[in-house]
Order: structure tokens, then sequence, then C-alpha cells
């Protein structure tokens, strides 16, 4: 009886071991699927295979968390969400970066992501203004302090809107510019 109990045993753990599938298969895999993904060839985006991707980005990130790998993995999750149109998971991929890397190379982004995201895909205007906010307190020297700065001017208008302002700053400086060429030929005129 001792003998069964010590093999079953033996069993249990090899078929637990078995079934979580090795880091090695794992990125294998990912890897195969994002060629498939995003080669020059695809014609257009398979949801299917997105979704697919999505998954094995969870379970690895569920499976190997501290992986040297797990922060690419988590960008390109919340990437690939945030293109797919899901902004919710786009977000919690994005806050799940910054909180367990937030010295990451890609931190900065994903914050300003996750503002575009709630401006952009789920159109919470004061969420994003706060953290686009955020963004330029916190990195105000980052590549993209200045696009956090023009989202806050533009936040929640028009394209028709926006333009509209641009012509209307554009006549302004035009006549601008006219009336200091008049001026300086006016003192040109009384000398």
């Amino acid at each position: 009886m001792k003998k069964l109990t010590i093999l079953l045993f033996a069993c249990s753990i090899l078929w637990i071991g078995g079934c979580k599938p090795s880091r090695e298969k794992s990125v294998d895999r990912i890897n195969e699927l994002e060629r498939q993904l995003f080669s020059p060839e695809s014609t257009s985006f398979d949801k299917g295979k997105a979704d697919s991707l999505l998954t094995m980005y969870s379970d690895f990130l569920n499976s190997f968390p501290n992986d040297s790998l797990a922060p690419d993995y988590l960008f390109k999750s919340a990437n690939l969400s945030m293109n797919s149109g899901d902004g919710k998971t786009a977000i919690d991929c994005f806050d799940r970066y910054i909180t367990s890397f937030p010295e990451g190379e890609k931190a900065a982004m994903c914050l300003f992501f996750k503002a575009f995201v709630y401006e952009n895909l789920q159109r919470n205007m004061d969420k994003a203004k706060e953290t686009y906010l955020l963004f330029v307190e916190k990195y105000p020297e980052n590549d993209f302090a200045d696009d956090a700065q023009m989202a806050l001017q533009n936040l929640g208008k028009s394209p028709d809107q926006m333009v509209r302002e641009f012509e209307a700053r554009k006549k302004a400086d035009s006549t601008r510019v006219a009336d200091s060429l008049a001026a300086a030929k006016g003192k040109k005129k009384r000398k």
C-alpha cells in the first residue's frame, strides 16, 4: 500500500508538472504567433490570432511574473489590447506595467498611452486630463511631453473645432505679420 501511495504521489507531481508549459515552449509559441500576426504578408488584422496572442501573454505573465520577458510581454499585451479597441484591458495592462516595473524603460510610455486610451477609446475626458497632467508632471523631458501638452489643449474637441482654431490662429498670425510690415514700412517713409 505504501508503494502505491508513493507511486500515485509521484505520478500526480509529474502530471501537474507536465500540464504547465515550459518557459521555452511558451516563448516559442508566442514568437510564432507574433510572426504570423505581424508579418508583412498579413493583409488584414486577425482578431482570432490577436485574442490567442493576448491569452498567451497572460498565461506567460501568470506563470513567469518575474521573468526578464515579463515587462516586454506586458507592454505588448497592453498595446495589442489598445489597438484591438479593448480600452479596459489596455488600461489594466498599462497600470500593471507601471506598478510592477515603475523604473522600466516603457513606464513613461505606458502612462502616456493610458491617457490616450482614456481619451480615445473610453471617451473619459476627466481621466484623460488627469493622466496627461500626471504624465507631464512626472516626465517633463520625455519625447511625448509635447504630445501630452497638445492633447490637453485639444481634449474633447472635435476635428472641426481644431481646424477652425488652427485657421483662426493662422489668420491672426498673418494679420500680425502684415501689421508689422506696414509699421516698418511707415517708419522708413518718415525718415
